[in-house]
C-alpha cells in the first residue's frame, strides 16, 4: 500500500474503519498478514481472534490491518470505501449548511444517507470494469432539485454465480413509464427464478438489449441530477453496475416498531392501504417501481419528519407459525463451490449431531446447505457457539460470518443463519408453551377435586405426625431431666469423695511431719 493511502487510513474516523473491516470480512479480503482474524492472532498476542468484532477494537488495530493490504485490487477497495464515505459526508454537510433551503425530496435523500445500514449496502466496486458512475450536479441544484425517478429490476442467477439483469423499469413522479425493457444477460443462466421474475427459459432468446444499453439510457435519464428512488435499491444498482449518489431507499426512510427494515409489501399495505400482490404471484417490475414512487410521494405529503406506524403483522420479522422440524435448522450459505459439504461440519462444535442437506441453486460459484438438528434447542445452542461476528440479514434474521479452515490450510468464509428472527423464535416458543398450558387446562380442572382431597389427607397426616413428635419430645424432655438430676447427684458424690481423699492425704502428711520431729 502506498504511503498516501496509508496516511488517509490513519486519519479516517474509527466508525469508517470499522465499516471497511466488516466489508473486507464479508468479501473474504486478506492483507499480508492474512484475514482479519489471522491478523489479530499476530497483532494481539493476549486476546488474538477471540475478540474479533471490529466495533470493539481500537482504531489503531483497524488501521494496522487495512494498511497490510498490498494488492492493487484491495487498495482500490479501501480507497473506494473512503471516497464513498467522504461523498456521503459532503452531501450531509451541504444539507446542514443549507438548512431551510433544502427541498423535502433532498431531506429524504439525507434520511437514506444517515441510516446505519447505508455504508454496508451502498459502497460499490465502481472502480471495476463495466461500472458507470453518474456525474454529480451543481450544488445549487443539489439541495433544491425535486425531480425523481423510481427504478426496479429483475435478476436471474447465472452459472458463474453472479446475478444478471433481465428486466428494468423506470417511472417518473407522475408514474409514467420512462424505461421498460427486457435485457439479455449474454451468459448461461442457472436459475431464471421464474416464481419471482416471471421469466421462463427461452423468453430472452430474441432480446438484443444489453446491460450496456440500459446503462446508457439510465445515464441520460439521470443527467439532470435526478433523485433515484427504489426499495432495496442497492440490489438494483449492483445488477446495473451503476453508482449514483442521490438516492431514496424506501426501506431506509421508514421506522417500524421492531426496528428492522420493512418489506415493500408491508410499506404498501401500511402506507398505501392495499396489498402489493397476492401471495405466490410473481413480482411485477413496473408495479414495484410505481409502488416505491407512491410511498415516497405519500411521505412527502404527510411530512418527512412524521412517523408513520407500520403493520407489524406483515413485517419480514412477523411471527409465523413454523414447524419445529424447520426451526431446528441453520442455513449455511455463500459457500464457495470448491468447498466440500462434509468440511462444513467444522463450522459447528463437535458435540452436535447434524445432517447436512445441500440446496440446489444452479452451478454457480457458491451454494447453500441446511444444517439439520434433532431439536430446536440444539440448533439454537449450536448457533450461539459458532465462532463468528454476529449481524442480521435484511429480514432481521441473526447470522454469523464464519472463517473455515480446510485440510490444506486454506481459509474461506461462509455465513451461518437462523431460520427466523430472534424475537419471532421467542414468540413462537411462548405461543407453544401457552398452547400446551391450554391443552393441560381441562385435565387440570378434572383433577382439582382429587388434589384437594389429597391435600386435606396430607394435612391431617401432618397434624398427627406433629402430635406424635410433640409426645415424643415430652418423653425425651422428662428423660433428660431425670438424667440431669442423676448427673448432679453423681457430681455431688464425686465432690464429697474428693474432699474425703484430700483430708486423708493432709492427715497423712501431718503424721509424717510429727514423726520426723521426734
Amino acid at each position: 500500500m502506498d504511503d498516501k493511502l496509508a496516511a488517509v487510513i490513519a486519519a479516517a474516523p474509527a466508525k469508517v474503519l470499522t465499516e471497511i473491516v466488516k466489508l473486507a470480512q464479508r468479501q473474504g479480503r486478506k492483507g499480508t498478514k492474512g484475514s482479519w482474524k489471522e491478523f489479530l492472532n499476530v497483532y494481539d498476542k493476549k486476546f488474538g481472534s477471540s475478540l474479533s468484532d471490529p466495533g470493539k477494537r481500537p482504531k489503531e488495530a483497524l488501521a494496522s490491518f487495512l494498511q497490510t493490504f498490498s494488492g492493487e485490487e484491495d487498495s482500490k477497495f479501501v480507497d473506494n470505501v473512503l471516497k464513498s464515505h467522504s461523498s456521503r459526508e459532503v452531501l450531509l454537510q451541504i444539507a446542514k449548511e443549507a438548512s431551510g433551503d433544502v427541498s423535502p425530496e433532498q431531506r429524504l435523500v439525507h434520511l437514506t444517507l444517515e441510516h446505519p445500514l447505508f455504508m454496508a449496502k451502498y459502497v460499490f466496486p465502481s472502480y471495476e470494469k463495466d461500472w458507470v458512475v453518474t456525474k454529480p450536479c451543481k450544488m445549487s441544484k443539489l439541495v433544491k432539485s425535486d425531480e425523481m425517478l423510481a427504478l426496479d429490476c429483475e435478476m436471474v442467477l447465472c452459472e458463474d454465480g453472479t446475478d444478471a439483469l433481465v428486466r428494468v423499469c423506470v417511472v417518473d413522479r407522475d408514474l409514467q413509464v420512462k424505461l421498460h425493457e427486457k435485457v439479455n444477460p449474454y451468459k448461461p443462466v442457472a436459475d431464471y427464478r421464474t416464481e419471482i421474475t416471471g421469466i421462463h427459459p427461452g423468453d430472452l432468446d430474441n432480446v438484443t438489449c444489453s446491460l450496456r444499453d440500459i446503462q446508457k439510457s439510465l445515464k441520460k435519464l439521470l443527467s439532470k441530477g435526478s433523485i433515484l428512488v427504489g426499495h432495496g435499491l442497492h440490489n438494483d444498482l449492483l445488477a446495473l453496475k451503476l453508482d449514483h449518489a442521490r438516492i431514496i431507499d424506501t426501506s431506509l426512510i421508514y421506522k417500524n416498531s421492531v426496528g428492522r427494515v420493512p418489506s415493500l409489501s408491508n410499506l404498501c399495505e401500511s402506507i398505501l392501504g392495499y396489498k402489493l400482490r397476492e401471495e405466490g404471484a410473481p413480482h411485477n417490475c413496473l408495479d414495484d417501481a410505481r409502488t416505491a414512487m407512491k410511498i415516497v410521494l405519500a411521505k412527502l405529503k404527510h411530512g418527512v419528519d412524521k412517523e408513520t406506524p407500520l403493520l407489524v403483522s406483515n413485517l419480514k420479522s412477523a411471527s409465523v407459525q413454523v414447524p419445529d422440524d424447520e426451526l431446528a435448522r441453520l442455513l449455511v450459505h455463500k459457500i464457495p463451490s470448491a468447498v466440500p459439504t462434509e468440511e462444513l461440519r467444522r463450522v459447528f462444535p463437535a458435540n452436535f449431531t447434524i445432517e447436512l442437506k445441500p440446496l440446489k441453486k444452479g452451478q454457480g460459484k457458491h451454494y447453500s446447505v441446511l444444517a439439520i438438528f434433532k431439536k430446536l434447542r440444539e440448533a439454537h445452542e449450536a448457533f450461539q457457539k459458532v465462532d463468528g461476528s454476529i449481524e442480521k440479514d435484511s429480514a432481521g434474521r441473526p447470522q454469523k460470518l464464519v472463517t473455515l479452515v480446510s485440510d490444506s490450510g486454506k481459509t474461506t468464509t461462509v455465513c451461518v443463519r437462523q431460520m427466523v428472527p430472534e424475537d419471532s423464535l421467542q414468540d413462537q416458543q411462548q405461543k407453544r408453551a401457552l398452547e400446551l398450558e391450554d391443552r393441560g387446562g381441562q385435565k387440570k380442572r378434572k383433577t382439582d377435586q382429587g388434589e384437594a382431597h389429597l391435600k386435606e389427607t396430607e394435612r391431617l397426616k401432618q397434624e398427627l405426625e406433629e402430635k406424635d413428635v410433640k409426645n415424643h419430645c415430652d418423653d425425651h424432655l422428662k428423660e433428660m431431666e431425670k438424667l440431669k438430676q442423676h448427673i448432679r447427684a453423681k457430681d455431688l458424690e464425686i465432690a464429697t469423695q474428693d474432699k474425703i481423699i484430700a483430708d486423708l492425704k493432709q492427715k497423712l502428711n501431718d503424721a509424717k511431719t510429727t514423726k520426723k520431729g521426734r
